[in-house]
């Protein structure tokens, strides 16, 4: 039995290293490619994906049907489901970022220097980027778009209960890269769905130069404790909106419960409302009978149960709570200076909003609190690479190095620095 399973990781670890070589041979091949030659592979897979329909249907109803088995819940299979409306959505989203703007190469900051040198900066692509996700085959294909534009060789690890549907994807992609006149090797899709192969190519530093995670909580965390290479990441998304006492209260009514309810189960949906104690009573009895046509549970602090007798006591855990459902945690705050160490202890730097018509409090908010998107007068929901012009985005990061924030083409660059000179020499 041993012997078995030593060589089945072995295999797997061959498998692997043949992937990260392969990766590292044809980086230079798409960090070197023109704006046209990469449109026009992105162009070829999404014609491939249309024409492919009912292929890619077939075998997304074998993922479906083993997913059935493995008692996966509603919400899983729905996310894991190809349909006709959503094939549309994979080529068209292809299309749109045909239509982006290429990043390699743009020079920007050049300046000259009393030497007589010129200096600025040249955006680059990362390199050879692995991406780990879970549960929507669409990523596979929204990822290597990104990638491809913007000259990066991909490495995509899918989860294993849409196995079939990414291979399905793959093929496509690769056969629309080759139709280009590229490497399929520029995007690589792992045919394994053995968990040795993860931690195999998350020890694969000298190969790979960056992991980006999509999933939940506990698979992030377990890549963070796995990884010898650097993640473009965000754990959890605890968003707030704080409603200030000089706040409009239709306006502020609207955007707490557009954050919360537009759609409950993404990372950018407010979890936790704060509320001065001047405006509190003003504004909470008719935002509980909204919420209460949306289903939402409400769960307050001692001060909010006292305005809303009928609801459910805040714990301690429900502060740091990222429910992904209709759950709400209320508190009503002192001040702004309250609201921001809240937001700083139980947030989780993802999105934060405050509502309010007095300037100076609301530039204080955008200044000091210390989150990838900040917002004035505006819903969580809002902070989506589509919504910010980046035409799409590969994920959210809440890190603070590279990127963060919505990370779009740009993100998935670099900058290097470059000189021009006529025969200088330093002196």
């Amino acid at each position: 039995m041993n012997n078995a399973v030593n060589s089945q990781q072995s295999s797997i670890k061959a498998y692997v290293a043949n992937v990260t070589n392969q990766a590292s041979a044809v980086r230079a091949e798409i960090a070197a490619a023109s704006t046209s030659i990469k449109n026009q592979a992105l162009e070829n897979i999404a014609n491939e994906i249309q024409c492919s329909s009912e292929s890619l249907k077939q075998q997304n109803q074998l993922d479906l049907r083993a997913g059935e088995k493995r008692g996966l819940d509603s919400a899983l299979l729905d996310r894991l489901e190809l349909t006709d409306q959503r094939i549309d959505a994979m080529a068209e989203g292809l299309l749109q970022v045909c239509s982006l703007a290429d990043p390699v190469g743009e020079t920007t900051d050049m300046q000259t220097r009393p030497s007589g040198i010129q200096v600025g900066k040249m955006r680059v692509p990362i390199g050879v980027i692995l991406i780990i996700y879970e549960s929507r085959p669409n990523v596979t294909a929204d990822a290597a778009a990104l990638c491809i534009k913007s000259g990066n060789v991909t490495i995509l690890r899918g989860g294993s209960e849409a196995l079939n549907s990414n291979q399905s994807i793959a093929k496509c992609i690769h056969t629309g890269l080759e139709k280009a006149g590229l490497s399929k090797d520029i995007v690589q899709v792992i045919t394994t769905a053995d968990r040795v192969a993860v931690t195999e190519l998350l020890h694969a530093d000298n190969d790979i130069d960056i992991v980006i995670p999509r999933g939940g909580k506990g698979l992030i965390e377990k890549i963070m404790q796995e990884s010898r290479i650097p993640l473009i990441k965000h754990l959890d998304g605890v968003c707030h909106v704080y409603i200030h006492d000089d706040a409009e209260i239709e306006m502020a009514t609207n955007i707490a419960l557009n954050s919360k309810a537009q759609r409950f189960g993404v990372c950018n949906a407010m979890e936790t409302l704060l509320l001065d104690k001047g405006i509190a009573n003003k504004i909470l009895p008719n935002l509980q009978k909204k919420f209460a046509e949306k289903n939402v549970e409400l769960r307050g602090c001692e001060q909010t149960c006292k305005i809303l007798n009928d609801i459910s006591s805040a714990t301690e855990d429900d502060w740091y709570a990222e429910y992904l459902g209709p759950v709400l945690a209320i508190k009503i705050v002192d001040d702004v200076s309250q609201a921001m160490r809240h937001i700083d202890k139980y947030g989780s730097h993802h999105t934060d909003s405050i509502v309010t018509n007095n300037e100076d409090i609301a530039q204080k908010f955008l200044r000091e609190v210390d989150s990838s998107s900040v917002m004035i007068n505006a819903s969580t929901r809002f902070a989506d690479g589509f919504e910010y012009g980046l035409g799409a985005e590969i994920g959210i990061s809440t890190d603070k190095l590279h990127a963060r924030g919505p990370v779009g083409l740009e993100g998935l660059t670099t900058q290097k620095f470059i000189v021009l000179g006529d025969g200088n020499i330093r002196v």
